[in-house]
Order: C-alpha cells, then structure tokens, then sequence
C-alpha cells in the first residue's frame, strides 16, 4: 500500500470529493466493501466540493479521515495539497486519490491509470495497439500512461484545443509514446483502430458514433461516461459488435485500488461488484 495507516476502529470516514457530485456510485462501492470486509463503523459519503475550495475542505479535516476519492474538477487541484506524491500522478499532473498518512500529511495517487490498465487488458488489449484518444484533460493523461503501460503502438489524439493537445504531446514524449494530436473535427474515421478511448464529458463525443462509418468488430471502445449509460458512442460501436468498456468498469476498478490505500486490507471485489451492478439497475 502507498502510506496509509488507517486503524481498523470505528469511527472512520471517507469520502469523494467533486462538483456535480450527487449522481456519484462511490458510495455505493466503498460502503459495500467495508461491510463484506467486516470494516465495522467505517463510512463513506459524497461531498460537493470546487476547485477553489479544496485546499480549506482538506485542511480542516479531522484524524477520523483515512481518504478521499476526487473527480472533476479536483484531480488536478489535488496534487498542491498533498505532502506526497506517487510517480504516476506526478507524471501525469493529476491525482484521484487522496490517502491520510499517520503525520496527518497527504498522500497524492492516482488509481485511474492502472484501473485503466485492467479494464482495457480485461477486454483484450494487447502490446501495440493502436489507440485513438477523444479530448486532452485530466483523464486523458492518465489514459496515455496506460497505454504507455500497455505498451501501445500509435497513439492519436483529437482535441477541441490545440494547445491542450500540445501539452498532451509533451507527455506522451516523456512516457516514450508514438503521438499525434488531431483536430476534433478531423474527418478521418474514428472506427478504423484499435482501441477508442473517450474522456470527454456526455454528450460532447455523440457525433463520433454517426461519424464512425466502418467500425471494425474487433475494435475495443472505452467510453469513461457511464450516466447515461449506454452512451450513443458505445451504442453504435455495439451494434457494430465492438467490445465496450464504460466508466462503470473503469469506476469499479479505480475504487477497488483507492479502498486498498484506504484501509490496508484486500478489496472484496465480488461484493463491490454486484452493490455497484444492482445500484445502477435500481437508477
């Protein structure tokens, strides 16, 4: 584990931290788990939070907080409020995970870059792929250390800004990818590859599903948005007979990692799984 030292009593607390963050299933996840491992009194809770309030939120938290799960617009904020930061995170300029060290300091991670890993392997991505990546953010970046983990072939990038593509580039040079940015309405077919990663918001990727005039079947799509579920993007990549990742595999797989950081205790993965899989079906 990256430092954590919750004890295993009752009384402790953790929560996600974001805005808009009441549509959020983390609670959902990290509360089944704590009862399947028997972590009694531990408690997990969603907490609407801006960027510009972060750093007082973090501070004026009790030793009764073991972590803290951060989504949009926090991951990148998270990283001046941590005493320490992993490697991955660091690389990447954003952290989604927040761990309480036994000095009180905090420890910036990021689980969304092998969560990523997992997901995409899960569904049959090999070593030297073809990636084609939708938008330039906080989540991009850390599809991009993932697909240097997977040891992807070509990675190409469409974004709506060029300079955000440009900083994207920075990194991919860094984790030694093969990169190219492309114009957001570049009509080059967005089905013609191997793996089609969307980080952008709902609905701002839509066009691409009437767009992709020759999804190839065995093109994996992976789409982080999963309300609404399914998006137009993963419908149309299915009916083509795509394999589809959404974010409910990769939200599983990033919390499974940020539970483990938390309490120092394997993830009951099973019970995670179905709380999650019966939340989203009573939604």
């Amino acid at each position: 584990m990256s430092g954590s030292t919750a004890p295993q009593s009752e009384g402790i607390r953790a929560a996600v931290l974001g805005k808009p963050i009441a549509h959020s299933l983390s609670p959902v996840i990290h509360n089944a788990g704590y009862a399947a491992a028997g972590l009694i009194g531990w408690s997990y809770t969603a907490i609407e939070c801006a960027e510009a309030e972060l750093p007082d939120r973090v501070a004026g938290l009790g030793p009764e907080w073991a972590g803290l799960s951060l989504t949009m617009p926090l991951k990148e904020a998270a990283l001046a409020v941590a005493g320490d930061v992993s490697p991955v995170a660091a690389a990447i300029g954003a952290a989604n995970t927040l761990v309480r060290r036994a000095d009180g300091s905090w420890y910036a991670d990021n689980t969304d870059v092998p969560g990523m890993v997992e997901v995409l392997t899960g569904a049959g991505v090999t070593e030297g792929a073809e990636v084609t990546l939708l938008g330039a953010g906080g989540t991009a970046r850390a599809a991009l250390a993932a697909a240097a983990r997977l040891r992807a072939g070509r990675v190409s990038c469409r974004v709506r800004r060029r300079a955000a593509g440009e900083e994207l580039a920075g990194l991919a040079d860094s984790l030694g990818l093969r990169f190219e940015v492309q114009d957001w309405a570049d009509p080059a077919d967005v089905g013609w590859t191997d793996v089609l990663i969307s980080t952008v918001p709902k609905g701002a990727a839509d066009h691409f599903a009437g767009a992709a005039r020759s999804w190839q079947p065995g093109t994996v799509v992976f789409d982080v948005v999963y309300d609404p579920w399914p998006t137009p993007l993963a419908a149309g990549a299915s009916a083509a007979g795509c394999r589809i990742v959404s974010g409910l595999d990769l939200l599983l797989a990033q919390a499974v990692g940020q539970f483990e950081q938390f309490t120092g205790v394997t993830a009951p993965v099973s019970a995670m799984r179905a709380a999650l899989t019966a939340a989203w079906a009573a939604r």
